[in-house]
């Protein structure tokens, strides 16, 4: 077999042609050597102050963009990456992980080398268990289908996969790479025939459906399918918190967040008061339900996955979600009566007291007047999030978060990952105190590319969240001078919000910056959410003293 290509040329022209337009990462000596290639190829490099950084832009980046990566070197920078890889995993965002290792020739010199922990073999073995698919690129013959095989799982099925490059295999000769041939998946005609046949009859025979839409209709680019199933239905339309702006808030169908006893009553008793719920692309998980208070009777459930349908009590596999939800498009499901339903309030309009105090749900109903088309809003862990639950989202795929792993330290970096990918989006991005001292080297990253997010850190002195579940000191962190955080990386534009006229000021100011804005938000200990206080008393009362 011919070789007029090496290991490490067959996988960047793959991440080309798969369409990577960005890696993002920190270089190391065992990884080098791979990126030159990536200098060399039409993949711009971005380097970021911290491999969990790269992770958390990288993860936002695929959300956006549909696929995304990072590329470290050996354990020290592999495991910094860890948990956000782990996050794109539960959540299902589609990143490839490149980690250089040593050299196949210095392991049998020396049985210890620098960043090694236990065998050769154990940051791969870790990353498996975070992957969907993994593979050691250290056999020339086998390189091809393990880089081919690798890369289709992680678009298949939308979730974390790791390839690792010894430092000298990188341009060792390997086979030349074929056309690529990304194939659709294919349903099985008998089986969805089928259960779209007990699908439909049960919608027909319904009087109050609902959809509850999911991360899953993001992630496989399901959104115009499920505006063709609501248009034909009409069938009211709720998200889940995961699964927020999968369809535009403005669309007349929609009803709002599920979130069950955590969310709005209005859209609790839609969706608890249906006779058929029809599930699309949700993962139902403990958040998703609002801390297990959701009251959904799986005999009025129709539940669709990319992995699996579930209608009542009866599974059925072998299907592909598009083809279900295209299926119940054409479908006949029936006339329904027009029911009065709730729909997404228009905001008020906010008159500010100037000399008032900022409060987060004032803060949030002036944040709803202030979001543009462009807009992308990114949301770390706690109040960020449960505040930002009812901003009026204009369009779709507006909205990122870590909903279900609920990783903190996430937005700041997303905020790079989004941007980044497309300059004409703008990330208004919500972020705790506490979270952003985890992450927030990455403004370095968003400075030196001349990108423009605007940041809003809701400063309480603490993490809030932990706070409403089990007060203690463990709660408190040393607060900082956030906005004059801009001087120490010089560059950036800042202010303090103390109250509702500093923030009219900000906003004023900072919608025209060409550069980031960093808005240092103080607010009482205490302030929260309504969302907020719900979630509390129910983990309180759940998760006990015990």
């Amino acid at each position: 077999m011919p070789r007029k290509s090496t290991i490490g040329s067959y996988l960047v022209k793959r991440l080309e042609e798969a369409g990577l337009r960005q890696i993002f990462g920190v270089p190391g000596d065992y990884v080098l050597w791979f990126y030159d290639l990536l200098e060399e190829s039409s993949i711009e490099v971005i380097g970021t102050c911290t491999e969990g950084g790269a992770g958390f832009a990288a993860d936002a980046y695929a959300r956006v963009h549909g696929l995304g990566a990072i590329c470290v070197t050996y354990c020290v920078g592999g495991f910094n990456a860890l948990n956000p890889v782990a996050g794109a995993y539960a959540e299902k965002s589609p990143l490839i992980v490149i980690s250089g290792s040593p050299g196949m020739a210095e392991r049998s010199k020396s049985p210890l080398l620098h960043h090694q922990v236990r065998g050769f073999n154990t940051q791969h073995l870790i990353f498996d268990q975070v992957c969907v698919a993994s593979a050691v690129l250290e056999d020339p013959d086998l390189v091809p289908d393990q880089i081919d095989g690798t890369i289709m799982e992680c678009l298949k099925r939308k979730r974390p996969v790791y390839l690792e490059i010894p430092r000298d295999m990188v341009h060792v000769p390997c086979p030349s790479p074929k056309p690529l041939s990304i194939q659709r998946e294919k349903s099985d005609r008998a089986v969805l025939k089928e259960a779209l046949h007990e699908a439909t009859e049960m919608l027909k025979s319904s009087k109050r459906p609902v959809i509850l839409a999911g991360v899953e209709i993001h992630r496989y680019g399901l959104q115009e399918s499920l505006l063709k199933l609501v248009k034909g239905s009409r069938f009211p339309v709720a998200a889940t918190i995961l699964g927020k702006s999968v369809i535009s808030e403005n669309h007349p169908e929609y009803i709002g967040v599920y979130e069950g006893a955590m969310g709005k009553e209005s859209v609790r008793m839609v969706v608890e008061g249906a006779d058929c719920v029809l599930i699309l692309g949700a993962f139902m998980t403990d958040i998703n339900l609002g801390i297990n208070t959701a009251q959904i009777d799986l005999s009025k459930t129709i539940n669709a996955t990319s992995e699996k349908i579930s209608i009542k009590r009866h599974h059925y596999d072998g299907i592909v979600l598009r083809d279900f939800i295209e299926g119940l498009a054409k479908a006949d499901l029936g006339a329904k009566k027009r029911r009065r339903l709730p729909s997404m309030p228009e905001p008020k309009p906010f008159k500010p007291v100037p000399s008032k105090p900022m409060t987060i749900r004032r803060f949030f109903q002036r944040i709803n007047q202030f979001l543009e088309e462009d807009s992308v809003v990114v949301c770390d862990i706690g109040d960020s999030l449960f505040g930002a639950i009812d901003l009026r989202i204009h369009k779709r795929t507006e909205f990122l978060s870590p909903a279900y792993y609920t990783s903190m330290g996430f937005a700041i970096p997303a905020a790079l990952g989004v941007q980044i990918g497309s300059k004409k989006l703008r990330p208004i991005v919500f972020v705790g105190d506490g979270a952003f001292q985890m992450t927030f080297q990455e403004l370095s990253t968003i400075a030196r590319h001349g990108l423009n997010p605007i940041v809003f850190v809701l400063n309480n002195k603490g993490y809030t969240t932990e706070r409403f579940i089990n007060e203690g000191p463990y709660n408190d962190i040393k607060e900082w001078a956030y906005h004059k955080l801009p001087a120490l990386l010089q560059d950036g534009w800042s202010c303090e919000v103390q109250t509702e006229g500093d923030l009219e000021e900000a906003l004023e100011q900072a919608r025209n910056q060409k550069v980031y804005s960093l808005i240092n938000v103080h607010l009482e200990k205490m302030d929260h959410s309504e969302a907020l206080a719900r979630l509390g008393k129910r983990l309180s009362k759940s998760v006990g003293k015990g």
